[in-house]
């Protein structure tokens, strides 16, 4: 063998993949931001703030059989699922995060050469999972207001489209795709996965119409709304005989049983969880509020848990950079449609107040 070793048999379409760029921990950066990780900010990954309803961790320290492997069909989970959403639960499965949710629907849809609509800038697993599929992704860009262009999207329908992937709310940019919009392209045939990841922030979805629809399906999770990014639990409200699919090539133990303790937990705490929603919703408008009196920024209206802004003086990585010496992370873009770009999660009401004093002692350099 060659001095390159096994890696001359890596997959070159593999070996040239650029990968997802995931949030950063605390820890990773309190020691350049000179505090403790308990002291960081953290606003870059859309995180719950508030935590998981306190009877989540009360169940998990009692829970007794860590032992035994979790139930691979999901049973309680999915009826515990059909309680909360009202779809029956031949519609549900769950996975370890709806990100492996897109990734199983995309395998099971998408092979070598098939085409997956994308309406960009969007969620990058879409681009990430589309590739790893061996697909080609066909990008429709949205419009100047980062909404979802219907008829772009209509005429790249091409005998190869396999899936119409849809954020909504979309992120990063936090706008949502009416109903109407949504139905628009169910109507073409062609597959639709909307991720409704923030739903519970907009109050919007089509959810309860996938029944009706054998072209359309759903993805939720309990990482923003129930404070469970941690344990990676989420779930799609799909057509019965693709949920039959997907529990044959799913791994067969994807969920934890942490993850479902969690999960029936948190469905008995929904009132709590959801005041919680309410008070980050209210934050939110404050923090549009806040930000838009910095003429050097231009947010979003968002129907998610986060405020996108455009940069009009400065730039947007020394921004993220600067606060980041300042104990408070944030997300920047520089990408194609997404030039000089920051995404800030609402925190509570005091990371508010000192992200605008931050933002203001940066902004006077």
């Amino acid at each position: 063998m060659s001095k390159e070793g096994i890696t001359q048999l890596i997959r070159p379409d593999l070996a040239a993949f650029g990968g997802y760029v995931a949030s950063k921990s605390p820890e990773s950066v309190a020691d350049k931001a000179k505090v403790s990780a308990e002291g960081i900010i953290k606003l870059d990954a859309n995180e719950n703030p508030y935590g998981c309803s306190p009877r989540v961790k009360q169940a998990l320290g009692t829970y007794p059989y860590f032992n035994i492997y979790p139930d691979a069909m999901q049973t309680e989970l999915r009826k515990l699922l059909q309680g909360y959403t009202g779809i029956d639960a031949e519609h549900i499965i769950a996975g370890n995060g709806s990100d492996q949710l897109i990734d199983l629907v995309l395998r099971l849809f998408v092979g070598p050469g098939d085409e997956v609509i994308n309406c960009v800038p969007t969620f990058d697993i879409f681009r990430f999972s589309t590739i790893l599929c061996h697909g080609k992704q066909v990008e429709v860009p949205r419009d100047e207001n980062y909404l979802v262009n219907v008829s772009a999207v209509k005429r790249a329908i091409s005998k190869k489209t396999k899936m119409i992937l849809l954020a909504n709310p979309n992120n990063p940019t936090g706008t949502p795709t009416p109903q109407k919009d949504v139905l628009e392209l169910v109507d073409t045939g062609v597959p639709v996965l909307a991720d409704e990841a923030y739903v519970e922030f907009s109050g919007e979805t089509v959810t309860p119409l996938v029944p009706q629809y054998k072209s359309l399906m759903v993805l939720r999770t309990f990482s923003k709304w129930a404070g469970l990014a941690g344990l990676r639990i989420g779930y799609g409200i799909l057509p019965p005989q693709i949920v039959s699919y997907l529990l044959r090539i799913k791994l067969p133990y994807n969920v934890n049983v942490a993850a479902q303790v969690a999960v029936r937990e948190s469905l008995k705490d929904v009132d709590y969880l959801l005041d919680r929603v309410k008070a980050i919703v209210a934050e939110r408008e404050r923090l549009l509020a806040e930000l838009s009196k910095l003429e050097w920024l231009e947010p979003f209206p968002s129907q998610a848990n986060f405020i996108f802004c455009h940069v009009h003086n400065g730039k947007a990585s020394e921004i993220q950079q600067e606060l980041e010496k300042r104990g408070i992370l944030i997300r920047y873009f520089d990408l194609p449609l997404l030039q000089n770009s920051l995404r800030i999660s609402v925190g509570k009401p005091e990371h508010t107040d000192a992200l605008i004093k931050a933002l203001k002692e940066v902004g006077e350099k």
